[in-house]
């Protein structure tokens, strides 16, 4: 009996899926990571994993080899990882910096905000979601302060909606 994780898979599936009608905004650098990032997993990773599965083939019986299933799981999970790839590679919309406008907030601005309640600054660069880096100071333009601060210019109030009630944040500069 085979014993993969059908809810990784499922779940995998579904975010590919998802993916499908979703654009993903890019740097020129990220795609090309991303491409690199398939190329190795076709090439390295997908024959290293018909190996494993021949290997643990050839330990006995199918049935009682946690190994086979072990194996047989994790090529599962690659192929999924690698749809998954695909599908955000082939909806990434390349977005070029030396284009983009900075007089109101757009995907790869970095904006720099005032939290109305803290008087806290931040600078923050609204990117698509494979790059959000929070540490980076990088965050999600689907996010919702991304959501937020999107077409704002400088001397807007941003009022986003947050668990803990609505927050306010001064749009304070815009750069690339």
């Amino acid at each position: 009996m085979q014993r993969y994780n059908y809810v990784a898979l499922y779940f995998f599936y579904k975010q590919t899926k998802d993916m499908s009608d979703t654009t993903v905004y890019v740097t020129q650098d990220t795609f090309d990571k991303m491409r690199e990032q398939l190329q190795k997993m076709k090439s390295v990773d997908r024959p290293a994993a018909s190996r494993a599965i021949g290997e643990a083939r050839e330990k006995g019986d199918l049935k009682e080899n946690a190994e086979y299933d072990s194996a047989k799981e994790a090529q599962g999970m690659l192929e999924a990882k690698i749809k998954q790839l695909e599908a955000a590679i082939s909806n990434s919309k390349i977005v070029d910096t030396s284009t983009i406008d900075t007089s109101k907030v757009t995907i790869l601005t970095k904006v720099t905000i005032t939290n109305q309640a803290t008087k806290k600054t931040m600078t923050y660069q609204l990117v698509g979601e494979k790059e959000a880096d929070l540490k980076a100071g990088k965050i999600s333009a689907s996010s919702p302060i991304g959501k937020g601060l999107i077409g704002k210019k400088v001397g807007e109030l941003a009022e986003i909606q947050a668990p803990n009630g609505v927050m306010k944040f001064m749009v304070e500069n815009i750069t690339v």
